[in-house]
Parts: C-alpha cells; structure tokens; sequence
C-alpha cells in the first residue's frame, strides 16, 4: 500500500510538506502542490478519508450508496438513514450505484472525497475485495445487504436464502407442487440465493421440476408480467409461483387477470420484500417481509459510531426473513 512518506520521497519533498498540499494548506507552494499531485497520480495514492476528515474536523454529512433512488426499496433505506443521521445532527450524501462496479465506484469516491466519515453502502457490483480496502480506508464505513466475512462485523444481510424456502415450503404446505419460480435477471447474489432456497424447499420435500419452472426477467412489474406470459406460454400445469420481489408478483397477478385466471383460485403466488404495493394488489399479496427499516437503521447507528471512534462487539448482522401471510395463497384442492 502507498503511503504518504512513498509519495514525499517521489515528488523529492518532506512528508510534513505532501500533508500540507493534502490539506490545502496556504503555506504549501505551488511547485510542492504540482510535485505532490504528479507524484499520487503516479503512484495511484489517495489520502486516508478518515485522516482527512480529522485534519479537518467532522464534518454534517453522512454518505449513503443504493441501488437506485427511484427503487421504493431504496427510499425506505434512505428514509431510514436518513433519520438515524438527523438524530446526530448530521444530512445524508446520496449516490446511485445501479449494481454496476464502475458506478459504485465512482459514487463511493465521491463520498469519501466530500469528507462523509459514516458511510451506509449498499453495493452489488464491486467485489469483496475492493469494499474490504475501502472498509479498511474508512472506519466509519458499513455494508448493508451484504456479508463479506472479511468485514463481517461491519455488514448487515438479510438471509436470502432463508426467505426463499420459507416461501416455497408455505406453498407445499398448502399442497402445492408444480411451483414455478419467477426471478431477477440482475447479476446479484441476492437472486443466486433465492433462487438455491427454492430448489432446496422442492428438494427437501421430494420434489423434482425441470429448469423451465423457473424464469428470469427485470426485477419490476414489467419483467413480472414478461415471466408470467412466458410461463403460462410453456403450459406447465402451474398452480404456484414464488416472485424474487412484490413488484415482479403485482405484475404477474395481471397477466393472470388479464389471462382469466383467478388468483388464489387457480394460482398461488408469494412475493418477497413486504413492500407498499403487496398491501394494494388484488389480492392482497402474501409475501416474505424484507426489514430494510431495520437494518438501514442498524447500519446507520453502526456507521456513525465507529466513525466515531466506537467499536462495538465484532458481530455479523445477519436478519431472518418472516412471512406475511394475507390473501394470495389458497390451499390446493386434491
């Protein structure tokens, strides 16, 4: 790793004078600061945020990193954050990362680089690695729906896999077998461990589908009406569907509306998430309640205290998913 004595001995300068051109300060001429800057550029050197952030006092902002702040899932992470923060005395810094590494990593530099010591970052799209060297660069930063068991005790996860089979089995109870499952197309360990949850409830139950009751689309009420089509296109003789999300269950319940076929009547279906939309669909969607609320208020407190200097007991926040049970499933006639 650079350090800042690496970057003093290449632009020929002392480390007390790289500090000063980090910090802005007046007193660093003009050949240091171009010496210091060529210097990190080569070197590929950025300074510690949290050294920066000490330099300079705290600051009023706290960073937050979603998927997408048009996702209602997002905003009740935000909202979430956005409380725990004001309670501090603090405002929130928002980036979108859209699930892709370069975006994330953008967002996140700009974050650190606005001096925000509490970070709250929901990232898909970078690897393990990087986020580690970034948690290892900010104290004060905490990774929500995701475990990476370098820094696991600065992450918050929900058990993906937990709420898929919980889901599935709900339908096998109510005797239903030719269950289909409606997933993301998204690249995200999220839909890998729905996904195994699905199989593993079937499996667990002596059940055996082939690969085409499973079908992969947008993660939203489009991609839920695309798969739904699709599947009652392959006429599997399905009588249950376990969605990846509320929206993509609230799109496929109009595709079988609009189709003639009666939900819970003839179809099950159970969504994931419990977001305002399961409470307004017809019928009432029974789904697996994500609690975002939660954690996004955990991951906050957490973020702000070791920003802080604080360090809580090293444990892993892994939330288990529960099921909401309202009026989408019936049990099956034998």
């Amino acid at each position: 790793m650079v350090t800042i004595k690496d970057v003093a001995i290449e632009a020929g300068v002392s480390a007390a004078t790289v500090s000063r051109v980090i910090n802005k300060s007046a007193h660093a001429s003009k050949a240091s600061v171009k010496a210091v800057n060529l210097a990190m550029e080569k070197l590929g050197y950025r300074p510690n945020a949290s050294a920066r952030a000490l330099v300079n006092r705290t600051t009023d902002t706290m960073g937050v990193l979603v998927g997408d702040i048009s996702d209602p899932f997002f905003g009740t992470l935000l909202n979430a954050v956005d409380t725990i923060a004001r309670e501090s005395g603090k405002h929130i810094l928002v980036g979108n990362g859209y699930h892709n590494p370069e975006h994330e990593r953008r967002a996140i530099e700009t974050l650190i680089n606005s001096r925000c010591e509490a970070l709250v970052i929901h990232a898909k799209g970078l690897s393990d690695e990087e986020l580690t060297a970034y948690a290892r660069e900010v104290q004060g930063l905490v990774v929500i729906n995701r475990h990476i068991p370098a820094i696991a005790e600065r992450c918050i996860s929900l058990d993906n896999f937990r709420g898929a089979y919980l889901a599935t089995e709900y339908l096998i109870r109510h005797g239903h077998r030719q269950i289909a499952c409606i997933a993301s197309v998204a690249d995200i360990e999220d839909v890998e461990q729905r996904v195994r949850g699905y199989l593993a409830a079937l499996r667990d139950h002596g059940i055996t589908l082939p690969a085409d009751f499973i079908e992969y689309a947008a993660p939203d009420s489009e991609g839920g009406e695309t798969a739904m089509t699709n599947l009652l296109c392959k006429s599997l003789g399905i009588s249950g569907i376990v969605a990846y999300n509320d929206y993509m269950a609230a799109g496929a319940l109009s595709v079988l509306e609009d189709n003639g076929i009666p939900a819970p009547e003839h179809v099950s279906i159970i969504g994931f998430d419990d977001g305002l939309i399961a409470r307004y669909v017809h019928p009432r969607l029974t789904t697996i309640r994500y609690p975002i609320q939660m954690m996004a208020e955990i991951a906050a407190r957490l973020a702000l205290s070791l920003a802080g200097g604080k360090h809580p007991a090293p444990e892993p926040v892994i939330c288990s998913p529960t099921l909401v049970r309202r009026m989408s499933v019936r049990k099956k006639e034998q």
